[in-house]
């Protein structure tokens, strides 16, 4: 069975099933906005104690974990229309330029840092699960961000991408990159990051980029 997801019709009729199911009812919908809405909280309160030292035109980069979920509760609340109307969330969302931007950004923000905590916690492994708190700041932190990915790999099931839109996330991962590492307003973490975890982190956003480029239809 897991051998015929190798073929790409068998991926996107898995896709839009799932997907359906998750975000096609607004009961179902309204679960996935409460608990975006809940890692959003989340994500505000882990910047917000060092946003004081960032300046505030670079929170949006700085804040990059949190920026990633409101990106993805913005693409849930494009859809909230089509199914309240009681559309079919997979052939019926609506489609746009300004989406197709807001698509792509979001997916592959929420792949790329949803990922980035497997690198960067994992390069001190041992500071994190040695400290009191390496439930929520290890296993937590890992666990909420795996969701991120999930999220976003809903989003190709009735979305759209562009070469425009994939060179303009292209071009804010490589930006987000050279904030966090080349200014150094990196997310906190128990360790000064180097050039591994810079390296790391660029290629990620590159592989979810790929990973848009084959996941989304073109608009």
């Amino acid at each position: 069975m897991l051998g015929r997801l190798r073929d790409p019709a068998v991926r996107s009729r898995v896709r839009a099933a799932v997907t359906a199911e998750l975000l096609g009812t607004p009961r179902s919908l309204a679960v996935v906005l409460g608990f975006t809405a809940f890692m959003f909280v989340g994500g505000v309160g882990y910047y917000a104690p060092t946003a004081g030292d960032v300046p505030v035109w670079l929170w949006p980069l700085y804040a990059d974990s949190a920026v990633a979920v409101a990106l993805g509760g913005g693409v849930l609340a494009s859809i909230v229309p089509t199914v309240r109307a009681g559309e079919s969330v997979v052939d019926d969302a609506p489609a746009s330029r300004p989406l197709v931007y807001l698509h792509t950004v979001a997916f592959v923000w929420l792949v790329q840092f949803g990922l980035w905590p497997l690198v960067s916690l994992n390069l001190a492994v041992g500071a994190y699960l040695a400290a009191p708190d390496a439930l929520v700041y290890y296993w937590g932190v890992i666990g909420t961000h795996l969701c991120f990915v999930g999220l976003a790999l809903l989003f190709p099931a009735f979305g759209r991408t562009t070469r425009g839109a994939l060179a303009a996330a292209l071009a804010l991962a490589s930006v987000n990159t050279a904030v966090d590492y080349g200014l150094g307003y990196h997310p906190p973490l128990l360790y000064e990051p180097g050039p591994v975890l810079a390296g790391a982190t660029l290629a990620i956003g590159v592989g979810a980029i790929a990973l848009a480029s084959r996941s989304f239809r073109r608009l």
